[in-house]
Parts: C-alpha cells; structure tokens; sequence
C-alpha cells in the first residue's frame, strides 16, 4: 500500500478509535470508580484517561509512517 493511502486509512482508523476511546473514558470518569475517590486520585485517574489513548494508536501511527513495511 502507498503511503499516501496508509495515511487515509490510519486517518479514519484513528477518528473511530478516538470517538470510541472518547465515549469510553467519559463512561469510566463517571463511574462510581472515579466519583467516589480523594481529589488527588481523581486528578490522577482524569490525567491517565487523558493521555491512555497514545499507547495504542502508536503502532497505527508508525505504520502510516511506512515503518510497518
């Protein structure tokens, strides 16, 4: 595949991985896991929802990249 079209792939590919990825952390911060905690676990819970979603596109990004080849 031609780099230009891993590119439009891994663009849509990643849109609904994040729309998804989305719906699922605002389901999870609202969950009584979250609401019930200290104020200082909560910060941290909302920080590690908000930076999660890197670790698995990683992969997606490299290979739009050509490094899958």
């Amino acid at each position: 595949m031609r780099r230009r079209s891993r590119k439009l792939v891994g663009a849509f590919v990643m849109l609904g991985f994040v729309i998804v990825y989305a719906l699922v952390a605002m389901a999870l911060a609202q969950s009584r896991l979250l609401q019930d905690a200290s104020k200082l676990m909560q910060g941290i819970g909302y920080a590690m929802l908000g930076i999660a979603w890197i670790l698995p596109i990683m992969p997606l990004i490299k290979w739009m990249e050509g490094g899958g080849e």
